[in-house]
C-alpha cells in the first residue's frame, strides 16, 4: 500500500539539488522532500513526494515544519582546488558569491535541528571554515542499491552535523577511474559533474532515516 504523507510529518530538504537523487530514497519511504535549485522552474512543482523549488538559496527558507534530514550541495566551481589556476582570472567577486552560498548552507543547516550534510569537492572551504568530517569516492558506496553506475572516483568532502550518522562503506572496484574529468565541455557539464551518486544517497538514507529501527 502506498504511504500517504501526513502534513505534520517531518520533511526532508536538499538544497542546490537539480537532480533530486539525494532525496529519492526518502521520497520512496514516504517523506515529503523539497529540492531547491535556482535552475528549477520558478515556484514549486510537485511530483509525488518530491517538490522542486525554483529559488535562490540566498532568499529561500525551509517550510516551518519538523525536518528529518537536510543536504546541501553549494556550487563548487569557484572554490574547488582543481580549478585553482583560474581563480585570479575569475576575480574576487566570484569567490565572494561562492563562499556566500556555502555560508547560506551552514546557516540553514544549523537552524534545521536535524542531521545534515554539506557536500563539496576538495576546496578552499577547508581554509575558510574547517576541515571536512569525511572524504569519499562514489565507488566507496557503489555496493548499495542504485550504485551500479558509481564505479568511479571523484574525491568529495562532507561537513556534517546535527547527529548525522556516517554510513558504512560498501566499496566496489572503480572500473571507470575518475570519469568526471572525461566529460567534454558543454553548457551542462557542471550539472553533470554535480549529480549525486545514487549508491551514496541510499547509504545516507539507510544510516539516517529516523524510522530505520521500525523498518
Amino acid at each position: 500500500m502506498e504511504y500517504m504523507y501526513d502534513y505534520d510529518d517531518p520533511i526532508v530538504i536538499s538544497c542546490f539539488d537539480r537532480s533530486c537523487n539525494m532525496v529519492k530514497p526518502w521520497a520512496e519511504a514516504g517523506f515529503r522532500c523539497y529540492c531547491v535549485d535556482i535552475q528549477h522552474p520558478e515556484g514549486e512543482t510537485q511530483d509525488g513526494n518530491i517538490i522542486r523549488v525554483g529559488a535562490d538559496m540566498l532568499d529561500w527558507l525551509p517550510p516551518f515544519k519538523p525536518i528529518a534530514f537536510a543536504a546541501f550541495f553549494p556550487p563548487c566551481t569557484e572554490v574547488a582546488v582543481s580549478g585553482a589556476r583560474w581563480f585570479k582570472d575569475k576575480g574576487i567577486g566570484a569567490l565572494h558569491r561562492a563562499i556566500g552560498l556555502f555560508y547560506a548552507s551552514i546557516r540553514i543547516a544549523e537552524w534545521c535541528n536535524a542531521p545534515y550534510l554539506i557536500e563539496n569537492p576538495v576546496s578552499v572551504i577547508s581554509t575558510y571554515w574547517r576541515k571536512p568530517d569525511l572524504t569519499f569516492d562514489p565507488c566507496d558506496y557503489a555496493g548499495y542499491p542504485g550504485g551500479e553506475k558509481d564505479l568511479y572516483t571523484k574525491r568529495t568532502c562532507l561537513w556534517v552535523g546535527g547527529g548525522f550518522k556516517i554510513p558504512a562503506p560498501r566499496w566496489r572496484e572503480p572500473r571507470m577511474d575518475s570519469r568526471m574529468h572525461l566529460i567534454p565541455p558543454s553548457p551542462d557539464r557542471a550539472n553533470r559533474r554535480r549529480v549525486t551518486p545514487r549508491g551514496f544517497a541510499r547509504a545516507v538514507f539507510e544510516a539516517n532515516n529516523p524510522m530505520r529501527e521500525e523498518i
